[in-house]
């Protein structure tokens, strides 16, 4: 199974999901700005990608832009709040394949890191 954490309202996310999408494997596509991520969650995709909270958000993105400066210094419970109260500001979609976790920063290499002659197609879900 694929797990996609995107937001439906960056071209990089949107171009991800149909990426994903055109794989045969099983997805599971969260769109972080209509489905609630806990901090617990953002915290293990941050550990699992060896990167702080802090640095799955861009920071040049105008909702960031608008509220904080773009050298703010925020802890790890500062850094969730920004992500629950902005999750558009997400920086990359962050694919989980089987135990491995990818900032997918372009939608292309998503093809790389699948199987190119998967079999079977399993039902898709997105929420």
């Amino acid at each position: 199974m694929i797990k996609l954490y995107y937001s439906s309202e960056s071209s990089v996310g949107k171009q991800s999901l149909g990426y994903v999408d055109a794989s045969s494997k099983e997805i599971l596509a969260i769109d972080v700005t209509k489905t609630n991520v806990t901090g617990t969650q953002w915290k293990d995709l941050a550990t699992h990608l060896g990167v702080t909270i802090g640095d799955l958000i861009d920071k040049e993105h105008p909702a960031f832009v608008k509220n904080y400066d773009t050298d703010t210094s925020l802890d790890e419970n500062g850094w969730i709040k920004v992500l629950n109260n902005n999750p558009e500001v997400l920086n990359y979609p962050i694919m989980i394949l089987g135990e491995k976790h990818y900032q997918i920063e372009n939608p292309s290499d998503i093809e790389k890191l699948l199987e190119t002659n998967s079999k079977g197609i399993d039902e898709k879900k997105h929420i």
